[in-house]
């Protein structure tokens, strides 16, 4: 394998530090092109070309191979920092950075300097497993449908989890060419992720790009690639999700003192105490959703130094990124009625956020079987960790 150079510091909060700084550094191309990838039902140009640059995809690269490889709640930092700018490009910005460490941990090292020989690339994939892999000399061919590949219209790379008459489950990893596009994104919410299904017809996968999602030895990476799923992906369905919470915060401040409610003249809402009590109760909220979800994440992550992760808190951790959703599904909703008649109005913020936190509470990550798994495990009658 290729020697790869590294900019990212090996130190947790100086790579936080460099994390947020880039994402700082992208504010601007990400603000100008949310509107382009709302109305396109895909990330904007200027979007992708702004977290290709930045280096954000490489979040949870392993650091072997030049990435960041950063702590889960150092991920969730900087998921959020990007949600306040484009929740859409967020969203992306960890599917391609999930996707890409993910398959940069198990391939061998000369599909891993293949697909890094022009440059980091965009990744996309579905975590649902689906299709079927036919063993055959040299790999498998694949076939099948996927949903939810947010970003793939854009990405250089797809990853394809696959049922297979080899291993039972497989990853493979084929080059967009390869890929069939269906053009069925049209949504409630999320519409800049461009998350469209996608489709392999008898595709050849040579095995070094064929990775075993069960029995997979880790080549590269640490702890982070050691959760395996679902604690590699929790931190980031929860921390988006609390995001979106402090997001409509946010909104909801800024539009207080202007914003009046009632026919003639009117109070601004910023005097009512109703609203006073939704905003501050609601902050404390989502800040115990983010305290929560880190102190679990925490936890989590030190029980895989040494080996894999304990499975009760890894479904603990599930669970507390269900319940950040579940808060920021009833937080946005209580602070949308004090918006008025404006926000059923299109290009409303408001509206936006309410339209984004009831698509991802659809996600199978946030499944609310988590909370049944979790008191199961809690009772010794099942082992926690698992996929609802």
């Amino acid at each position: 394998m290729s020697t790869y150079e590294n900019r990212f510091p090996p130190d947790r909060e100086a790579n936080r530090e460099y994390l947020l700084l880039a994402v700082s550094g992208v504010a601007g191309a990400l603000a100008a092109g949310r509107d382009e990838s709302e109305q396109a039902r895909r990330l904007s140009t200027t979007s992708v070309e702004a977290l290709r640059e930045s280096g954000l995809f490489m979040l949870k690269t392993p650091r072997e191979v030049g990435g960041a490889e950063a702590h889960p709640v150092t991920q969730m930092d900087v998921i959020e920092a990007v949600v306040m700018i484009d929740p859409a490009a967020a969203w992306c910005m960890f599917i391609t950075a999930a996707a890409s460490g993910a398959s940069l941990a198990q391939l061998p090292d000369e599909a891993v300097d293949e697909v890094l020989a022009n440059g980091f690339p965009f990744m996309a994939g579905a975590l649902r497993p689906g299709g079927m892999a036919q063993r055959v000399d040299g790999g498998y061919r694949v076939s099948g449908r996927w949903a939810w590949g947010s970003g793939v219209e854009h990405a250089d790379w797809v990853m394809v989890p696959v049922f297979s008459d080899g291993p039972p489950l497989i990853r493979a990893l084929v080059p967009t060419s390869d890929v069939i596009l269906h053009d069925n994104w049209h949504t409630l919410g999320m519409r800049g992720t461009g998350s469209c299904d996608y489709e392999l017809d008898d595709v050849f996968v040579p095995d070094r790009f064929a990775m075993d999602l069960l029995g997979a030895e880790l080549l590269r990476g640490g702890a982070l690639h050691r959760l395996g799923l679902p604690g590699y992906v929790v931190n980031e369905h929860g921390s988006f999700a609390y995001a979106l919470g402090r997001l409509a915060l946010r909104t909801m401040s800024e539009a207080a003192i202007e914003k009046k409610r009632g026919y003639v003249g009117g109070v601004s809402l910023a005097d009512r105490a109703v609203f006073q009590r939704a905003l501050g109760q609601g902050t404390i909220r989502m800040n115990a959703c983010a305290a929560g979800m880190a102190e679990v994440l925490e936890r989590m992550f030190d029980s895989a130094v040494d080996g894999p992760p304990d499975p009760a808190l890894v479904t603990e951790a599930q669970v507390a990124a269900v319940w950040c959703t579940d808060e920021a599904v009833d937080l946005v909703g209580e602070l949308f009625r004090f918006t008025g008649g404006s926000a059923v109005m299109n290009g409303n913020e408001m509206q936006s956020v309410l339209r984004d936190v009831y698509t991802i509470q659809s996600h199978l990550m946030v499944s609310a079987v988590s909370y049944e798994r979790y008191g199961q495990a809690l009772l010794g009658l099942a082992p926690g960790g698992a996929l609802p």
